[in-house]
């Protein structure tokens, strides 16, 4: 049946039909864009950009057992894949190991099980991790992540010096928007910290943290939202590493973003533009970096999960594709796009490469990567960029007043904002105010098609379960409980506890085991809303 033909959607994102000379007013080329690779970084934070490299092409992904996922990342690399992005299992997020009651079925659903340095191991047995970046989507055991990995390396002859990769690392969007908490903010903060003073000396490749705006905008939050609360996050970690005794240009060339690529296409452009020149406005004016490294805005985007659906579901690779390009035009150094499958299930081997297809396709069939920055002077998109900035401005303003990002978290603001915001956009949905094409709008009647999905592996949680306990009985058990000891002395402390969880780690102490150790002398947080 042909789908019937409906009215058009107002337009998103322009307030306008058109813009002209009149909407950029005292615009100033020097002071709002400059050229691209210098301040204020509005064009790009590179001369060249893609004309001298294009962005690096990662696919997240991790499931079910090490040796599953090490088998994936083996096919993404063979395909062109010029950096690894691991998922991790719900269970390794909240910090329970995979016999842990909380974690029965859940254990390699929707990431990777990691339990133990052997895991670590397996993982990335046989890859050159000493010549592609690594990035873990990890928040509450971030820093048990980030010394397994540093541990693994060391047993493949690979020094902390020569890793390379990015550890997201960013509890405060947790509390927000996603719920992988675990420990209260000041604890956390201080993980946090203990994380980038740790990188800074020791692992210099590294970037200890990626403040993470996508799970606020998959959250429900707006573009502003997104940008305003994920800025105001990163300007919490710079102070605490301030007031821990770092100096920000120490650390500062190593701080990335992570942004939402969603459907409305212009607006996220923009958006990305704005957040270049907010934070070098911010890290120079503001933070003191003397650095012009310090102040580049060094992004990664994904494809916006939350826009792709169950219904005439070989749309979402159109989805996909518009979603990669916005980033692409906004400067993102890399993308990840997801797959049309996602709404079913784990990609299959098929859908993720179709998936890297569609960003190797436009880096290097469309001409998009031959001139920097080709929207800008756009009436349009300069005219969108200056009020995104304004209005950010503004909400990270509000965030102030309220005493800083983890005062406004303990209060519930930026969460309820988040809530409100979410429940608009489902309104706008279920009222057919907002067209989402095959659900809304555009419907058909599709036969029943039988879709090739990935089958999970049904030994796979009994293989982990397995090694967990082979791990538990080899290990040296005196070693291990003198390591846990000496971490929750410290934790009771104000050492930094990278290295006494780098030591219990080796001893092979257990994600659970070393989590537990610190819930003893942290405790755990508990929410609060504010609408």
């Amino acid at each position: 049946m042909c789908a019937k033909s409906e009215r058009s959607n107002p337009p998103l994102g322009g307030a306008k039909a058109h813009y002209g000379p009149d909407d950029l007013q005292g615009f100033d080329y020097e002071r709002d864009l400059g050229d691209p690779g210098h301040p204020p970084f509005t064009r790009g934070i590179h001369e060249t950009m893609y004309r001298g490299r294009v962005w690096t092409m990662r696919q997240y992904s991790g499931f079910g057992t090490a040796e599953e996922s090490n088998a994936r990342y083996r096919h993404l690399l063979e395909q062109g894949q010029t950096g690894l992005s691991v998922a991790l299992d719900l269970p390794t997020q909240l910090g329970l190991d995979s016999d842990d009651p909380l974690a029965d079925g859940e254990v390699g659903k929707v990431g990777v099980a990691i339990n133990t340095l052997r895991d670590m191991e397996v993982l990335f047995q046989s890859l050159p991790i000493d010549k592609v970046s690594t990035s873990f989507t990890i928040n509450s055991t971030a820093v048990i992540l980030l010394v397994m990995y540093i541990a693994a390396a060391e047993k493949q002859g690979i020094s902390s010096g020569e890793i390379r990769g990015t550890i997201q690392n960013d509890i405060l969007k947790e509390y927000i928007a996603r719920g992988t908490w675990i420990f209260p903010p000041g604890p956390s903060m201080r993980l946090v910290v203990d994380a980038i003073e740790y990188c800074t000396r020791h692992v210099p490749r590294f970037y200890p943290v990626s403040v993470c705006g996508y799970h606020i905008r998959e959250a429900g939050s707006t573009a502003v939202q997104e940008l305003a609360f994920t800025l105001a996050d990163a300007l919490a970690y710079v102070q605490s590493s301030v007031e821990r005794g770092l100096q920000v240009d120490d650390f500062a060339p190593r701080l990335t973003f992570f942004f939402s690529a969603s459907s409305d296409f212009f607006e996220d452009i923009a958006k990305f533009r704005a957040g270049r020149r907010l934070w070098t406005r911010i890290a120079r004016d503001r933070l003191g970096a003397r650095n012009p490294e310090s102040w580049m805005f060094r992004i990664g985007a994904a494809c916006a999960g939350s826009t792709l659906r169950a219904e005439q579901p070989y749309n979402n690779i159109i989805r996909v594709a518009y979603e990669a390009m916005s980033a692409v035009l906004g400067g993102t150094q890399s993308l990840f796009t997801c797959a049309w499958d996602e709404p079913f299930s784990i990609p299959t081997d098929e859908s993720a490469q179709l998936a890297l297809r569609t960003q190797q396709i436009l880096a290097f069939e469309t001409g998009i990567a031959g001139v920097v920055d080709p929207l800008g002077g756009s009436y349009y998109v300069e005219a969108l960029t200056d009020r995104i900035e304004q209005d950010t401005v503004a909400l990270m303003e509000r965030i102030e007043g309220q005493g800083g990002m983890v005062a406004a978290i303990e209060a519930g603001l930026p969460q309820g904002l988040v809530l409100q915001q979410a429940y608009e956009q489902e309104r706008l949905v279920q009222s057919g105010e907002k067209a989402v094409v095959g659900v809304n709008r555009f419907r058909s009647e599709e036969r029943k098609r039988v879709l090739s999905l990935y089958q999970p592996n049904s030994e796979g949680c009994q293989r982990q379960l397995d090694r967990l306990r082979h791990v538990r009985a080899d290990r040296d058990q005196q070693g291990v409980r003198a390591a846990l000891r000496e971490l929750k002395h410290a934790a009771q402390g104000s050492d930094n506890l990278v290295p006494y969880v780098l030591a219990a780690v080796k001893q092979y102490a257990t994600l659970g085991e070393i989590t537990a150790t610190l819930k003893e002398v942290f405790g755990e947080f508990k929410e609060s809303v504010k609408i």
